[in-house]
């Protein structure tokens, strides 16, 4: 008896069931078109946006073999770049003395104008190198590391477009320098130039005690020869009309203005094609910030006439 009546109360559990499921098709239906309505709404709110602010660049270590050892890098890739497939052109984008890898980055929006123009930009750490091959001291080599090893790495590494078409140099203070420095040595390697508040004579005021200048040199009163060569105000003898696309800019109140003028100057009565424009500002990251979107816009328009962007 007691089994007969278990099993007459699962039979009626059964049929309860079915007939819950049944009765209650329509309310399920009703229930699963509502989910599948709120799904895109789900979806949204589940999607985490990224700001380019928020996007970091790639630390990369760039083996030399010049120098022994790795030298730290950053690298700015455009949003699509790892989707594209394209090739892009590449900034070498040289920071000033005491700053490292990272300050362009920090200071500036980097990835944003990278981002706007499809342009990779890649600084090395130079401590005060002042991108010279110093013949003092084998432990700064860094003139043939940034215009022959890191261009070799970022060509190989990177979807660059690996020709001087493809490629420019800038930088702000002892990057400025570097940049025309390395551009009217290596024309080869480079086709566009865009100092901003360049260090552009070594040898005038205050340059030869200060910035660890001597220290890869040697003192200028005992190899004024070699300060004289590698002063970018002589390297412009080396210069040809159509050999650089060249943009050169400086606040009104830096200190490095009249070397600037000096320049300006040189180029001009030399026959030397080039962009040169002040602005109101100081030796500053308040001034570079803005100096960067200028010549990135330059930049831009350069690589767009070679043939190498890829914002055609």
């Amino acid at each position: 008896m007691k089994t007969m009546k278990r099993t007459a109360k699962l039979t009626d559990v059964r049929q309860s069931m079915c007939s819950f499921f049944t009765m209650s098709k329509p309310l399920a239906i009703i229930i699963a078109a509502l989910m599948i309505a709120c799904m895109p709404a789900l979806r949204a709110a589940d999607v985490t946006v990224v700001p380019t602010a928020l996007i970091q660049p790639k630390r990369v270590q760039v083996p030399s073999a010049v120098m022994k050892r790795d030298i730290p890098a950053s690298v700015t890739l455009p949003k699509g770049y790892e989707q594209s497939g394209l090739s892009y052109p590449v900034l070498y984008l040289l920071h000033g003395a005491g700053d490292d890898e990272m300050v362009w980055c920090n200071r500036t929006p980097v990835q944003e104008l990278a981002n706007t123009y499809g342009i990779i930009v890649v600084t090395p750490s130079a401590s005060t190198s002042w991108y010279f091959d110093s013949p003092i001291d084998k432990n700064f080599q860094f003139e043939t590391f940034t215009a022959k090893e890191l261009v070799n790495y970022m060509d190989v590494h990177y979807r660059t477009v690996p020709r001087r078409e493809g490629r420019a140099i800038a930088g702000n203070s002892m990057g400025g320098h570097g940049a025309m420095f390395l551009g009217i040595r290596h024309t080869n390697t480079f086709s566009a130039v865009a100092p901003m508040s360049g260090g552009m004579d070594i040898r005038t005021g205050s340059f030869p005690n200060n910035w660890n200048i001597k220290d890869r040199l040697g003192p200028i009163e005992s190899n004024r020869a070699r300060w004289d060569e590698l002063t970018v105000m002589n390297q412009t003898e080396h210069l040809k009309p159509g050999d650089l696309a060249i943009s050169i800019d400086c606040g009104t109140r830096d200190f490095f203005l009249d070397v600037n003028r000096q320049l300006h100057a040189k180029l001009t009565a030399r026959g030397i094609a080039h962009a040169y424009a002040e602005f109101p500002g100081e030796h500053s990251w308040d001034y570079w910030k803005d100096s960067l979107r200028r010549q990135m816009a330059f930049l831009d328009r350069h690589f767009r006439k070679t043939g190498a962007s890829v914002k055609r």
